[in-house]
């Protein structure tokens, strides 16, 4: 197996004939480069489906060969706030003409949404300072956390979620390729612990490759993350009344296992939905949940927490499954 590379660098799409499941945002991009001209971009959407990926591939076929003479990339949340990014922009950048027949330079910059309305007012003055010469790509995962007077000065591409086939497709050609053995069940489990995510769920297939062939314990392990048999029978013990078995699978989950409260109580909202219990019910522990994770988070005993949570959720299931 090669490991020069991180995958997700070594499989990142280079063009964007390579990109999938954005097939229209592709389109309105190769229109841009047919004209030679562009507005300032906004990508958004969910972490995971292409926007820095794109956006690269996009300047990739822009600019040819001189497109890192022509691009500047930076990262919000990595940078030391507006004023550095004014001056790589300023200095380092602005200053010298584009090379090739495109009379403009492209600043990516990712997790835009990771700034604060100041500095994001500051990067709108940047953007119309440089508009003769410079044009903005900005990534985010949430649109609404970018302030509305940059918003007006972008076209807003939004993102859709990856579909499964698109996501095990891309991780069997990567299997294949790096010649690592890995199960079709393996696979659905990649997926759905990254939620779509195709930058996670190629880093998780990576890290499980190191164990040799990848099979859904692997993947869990390697994860961290709880298996569905476990979720179920969590919700089993309580519905007949054993609140100590419910109990003890927790304490497991939380101490032996290294598993977060707060990951504990999100897989077990996302089992909530297939219980087979009323509606109402079902509503009442996902209002539970909620509650314990908010708890959770502000700072409380995460063993204190979890087990008051049983206690609650085993007195409304026991309600409903007599």
């Amino acid at each position: 197996m090669s490991e020069e590379l991180l995958w997700i660098e070594k499989y990142r799409p280079k063009r964007l004939d390579d990109i999938v499941n954005q097939e229209d945002i592709v389109r309105s991009l190769k229109k841009l480069i047919e004209e030679k001209n562009m507005p300032h971009l906004l990508f958004t959407g969910p972490p995971g489906v292409g926007k820095t990926a794109t956006a690269l591939a996009f300047v990739r076929d822009l600019y040819g060969e001189e497109w890192r003479n022509n691009v500047l990339e930076l990262n919000a949340s990595d940078e030391r706030g507006i004023d550095t990014i004014r001056e790589k922009i300023r200095e380092r950048f602005a200053k010298t003409l584009p090379l090739g027949d495109i009379p403009f330079k492209i600043v990516i910059l990712d997790e835009s949404d990771a700034m604060t309305s100041e500095a994001q007012t500051a990067l709108r003055r940047i953007m119309e300072i440089y508009a003769k010469n410079i044009r903005f790509i900005l990534t985010c995962n949430y649109s609404n956390r970018i302030i509305e007077p940059i918003q007006s000065r972008t076209v807003v591409l939004r993102f859709s979620p990856l579909e499964k086939e698109h996501v095990i497709k891309r991780l069997l050609f990567i299997a294949q390729n790096e010649k690592v053995k890995v199960s079709n069940e393996a696979l659905e489990v990649i997926y759905d612990l990254s939620g779509g995510d195709l930058r996670r769920a190629i880093n998780l297939l990576q890290s499980s490759s190191l164990f040799g062939e990848v099979t859904p314990e692997i993947v869990y392990k390697v994860a961290g993350a709880v298996k569905p048999r476990e979720v179920r029978s969590i919700f089993e013990s309580l519905m007949k009344g054993d609140f100590e078995s419910a109990r003890n699978s927790i304490l497991k989950m939380l101490f032996n296992d290294g598993i977060s409260g707060s990951e504990i109580i999100y897989h077990l909202y996302r089992e909530t939905y297939r219980l087979n219990v009323p509606d109402e019910c079902k509503l009442q522990l996902i209002e539970i949940l909620g509650e314990y994770e908010y708890r959770i988070l502000e700072g409380s005993s995460e063993e204190i927490q979890l087990n008051s949570m049983l206690a609650r959720m085993q007195l409304i299931l026991r309600n409903y499954s007599k």
